[in-house]
């Protein structure tokens, strides 16, 4: 009897509803929503998921959760935008062409057309409530017009040409911020001062600053799997780099407009009390980064006044000499 009723208990769940509360299990991120949430835009791929009538044609996970292999950090926008069909991003967000990719994916063609960028009659971006990094198109606009103007009006070659090559790395260095590269570093005496002892060995290089300009410098030498989902505009300690060669980091930056303004180091000690011929330091020193902005144009144009003003100051007064006024 037992057994019967567990099979007339079993036999029902082909038709079984989907309950209010569902656990979604989407890259690895648990998300917890109501039904009506994921069947709020018709034709969509949640829809199409959370309709059907068969419950077990779903994927789970171990702990009997629905599996949707997607990215789990990108979802979180998906479901916003499910709840009330709108599109609120964090400022500077980078992710905004995978968010539109995954938009294309989960069936969504109103979020799609909030992602793409809207250009106006001049081939410029218009006015959009949702673009990720509203602060960084103006200056690199006004830069241009800088540099436009700064060029019609200057006459000195020399002066002209360094400005302009100077202003043109603005747009390279899109995002202003700090970065912190830190490590611990061993060094090993041999006995006797061998030729065979070991130098400076560097285990791990960290990295701590904002989430988003980590991963513009480093990319894919980033090692995010200490912190996976800390969002974009927030900031971390905890990323370090897939390589161990300073230089490495240190062209990586310099490549990415950075200059080195600090650096602090610890000094050497060993790891053993015993004084013994074989030692081993350790020291752990830290670099501070910030980019390099070249002086704007307007400035520019200000120096060559004074420039201008002192050497017409200067011709007078020879003139003056010459005719014998004093």
């Amino acid at each position: 009897m037992a057994l019967a009723d567990n099979a007339s208990c079993a036999k029902p769940s082909d038709d079984f509803l989907f309950p209010e509360i569902i656990e979604l299990n989407v890259g690895g991120q648990v998300y917890i929503t109501r039904h009506p949430t994921l069947v709020s835009v018709p034709g969509s791929l949640l829809w199409e998921m959370f309709t059907q009538k068969n419950i077990r044609s779903l994927a789970r996970d171990s702990k009997g959760r629905f599996f949707v292999d997607r990215d789990g950090f990108l979802f979180r926008y998906i479901l916003d935008y499910m709840r009330d069909q709108q599109l609120v991003l964090p400022e500077h967000f980078p992710e905004r062409n995978r968010l539109q990719r995954e938009a294309e994916y989960f069936k969504l063609p109103e979020l799609v057309k909030m992602l793409s960028p809207k250009l106006s009659k001049q081939n410029s971006i218009g006015d959009d409530p949702c673009q990720s990094d509203p602060e960084e198109l103006s200056p690199n606009a006004d830069t241009a017009r800088n540099l436009a103007s700064a060029s019609a009006a200057l006459t000195n070659a020399p002066v002209g040409s360094f400005a302009s090559s100077g202003g043109g790395a603005g747009p390279d260095i899109r995002r202003s911020g700090f970065i912190t590269i830190g490590y611990r570093g061993t060094y090993t005496l041999g006995r006797d001062s061998q030729t065979d002892a070991k130098f400076r060995r560097v285990a791990r290089i960290m990295v701590c600053g904002k989430t988003s300009l980590a991963k513009e410098v480093f990319g894919d030498t980033l090692n995010e799997s200490r912190d996976p989902d800390r969002p974009p505009e927030r900031y971390t300690s905890r990323y370090y780099l897939k390589f161990t060669f300073l230089e490495q980091a240190f062209d990586k930056l310099a490549d990415a407009g950075f200059h080195m303004v600090a650096c602090n180091s610890t000094g050497t000690c060993a790891f053993a009390h015993d004084q013994t011929d074989d030692k081993i330091w350790t020291s752990y020193t830290e670099y501070v980064f910030y980019p390099y902005k070249p002086l704007p144009a307007y400035m520019w144009m200000k120096e060559i006044d004074i420039i201008n003003a002192v050497h017409e100051i200067y011709h007078f007064l020879q003139q003056q000499q010459k005719f014998g006024h004093s």
